[in-house]
């Protein structure tokens, strides 16, 4: 089967990230990614797999697959930690954040110091595991989809999802995203749920 680019819940999400900028990141970065990926699995073993389980059969095997694989999922999964409506985390989320960071507060502010201080491209997830959330860091194209954590909500900190908008200044769009724009519903729905998120095809 062939992936397909899913749809943006909006059309812009400014201050954060302008209509502009999704046109490019949206609309060529990830159907690139996508177009490579279904050109790769045309034909071979993995043409009716689901994304997940080529990523997993391509890591270490495979670069450019796993890179265009991975960058789909990472790319949906990031879509989908955004949005323009107020959102709050769940009891369950909200008492997990308090045991692992103290606050709401505190969780964004080392979301945002972890982004900032991510050296070049990747991506700093919200994850759970065992029970317990905590901040990962992917670099480039990896992925937590295979990780064995629970994916919650991802940032993405490559240049190429701010420098429209923010030029260099990568800390003023992780604070745009952070303090106003990452859904928090979304989060609850992957907690609760107890397994990642699975791309939609």
């Amino acid at each position: 089967m062939a992936f397909n680019l899913i749809d943006l819940p909006y059309a812009d999400l400014d201050p954060a990230i302008s209509a502009k900028t999704l046109s490019f990141h949206h609309g060529k970065h990830h159907q690139t990614y996508i177009d490579k990926m279904n050109a790769a699995i045309d034909g071979t073993d993995h043409a009716d797999a689901a994304l997940e389980a080529i990523v997993v059969a391509a890591r270490g095997s495979n670069q450019g697959l796993f890179n265009n694989a991975a960058q789909t999922y990472n790319h949906g999964f990031y879509w989908l930690s955004m949005t323009n409506e107020e959102t709050a985390p769940s009891a369950e989320l909200a008492a997990k954040i308090e045991e692992a960071f103290g606050s709401m507060d505190e969780l964004k502010e080392q979301l945002k110091a972890r982004g900032a201080g991510h050296f070049a491209s990747g991506w700093v997830w919200l994850a759970e595991k065992d029970g317990k959330l905590s901040i990962e860091e992917t670099h480039d194209g990896d992925t937590l989809a295979d990780s064995g954590f629970n994916p919650l909500l991802v940032i993405d900190v490559w240049e190429h999802a701010y420098y429209i908008d923010h030029q260099n200044k990568r800390p003023a769009y992780l604070d745009a995203v952070v303090d106003g724009k990452l859904n928090w519903a979304f989060a609850s729905e992957n907690l609760a749920r107890g397994t990642a998120w699975t791309y939609p095809n």
